[in-house]
């Protein structure tokens, strides 16, 4: 499995988990991106058992680079796939995160998949849609 895929999975385990319980629509919301990380059921539920790093709530921003490093990893192909982009868009909601400004982050990825998109332009699309 790969390193960065393992690691971001584990954060998004132990981001679901600040509460002390993993909820059944979380842990398939999880399963699913392990999916498409291609990360079998297997090596997710591994992870599910191990010992997760403590993480407080998270801020929006952190929140927005996480969802950025997903959807990052699940474009690495070149584009994604409409069951991958519905399914990026309700992770994007599930966290708490504008999704019109999700929408535009994707469309930022899609168009240069290979260059990076700053975090303050990330942050920055979504307070514009906060407005």
């Amino acid at each position: 499995m790969n390193e960065e895929k393992r690691s971001l999975l584990k954060e998004m385990i132990a981001f679901s988990t600040v509460d002390g319980h993993l909820q059944k629509k979380e842990y398939e919301l999880l399963f699913l991106v392990a999916n498409e990380l291609n990360i079998e059921k297997g090596g997710f539920n591994d992870l599910c058992h191990q010992k997760l790093p403590k993480l407080s709530q998270k801020k929006e921003s952190e929140r927005i680079q996480q969802f950025y490093r997903l959807a990052v990893l699940l474009n690495s192909e070149g584009n994604l796939y409409l069951r991958e982009a519905a399914s990026i868009k309700q992770i994007g909601m599930s966290m708490g995160l504008n999704p019109d400004a999700t929408k535009r982050v994707l469309k930022k990825i899609e168009k240069a998949p290979t260059t990076t998109i700053p975090e303050d332009v990330l942050v920055r699309i979504y307070k514009e849609e906060q407005n």
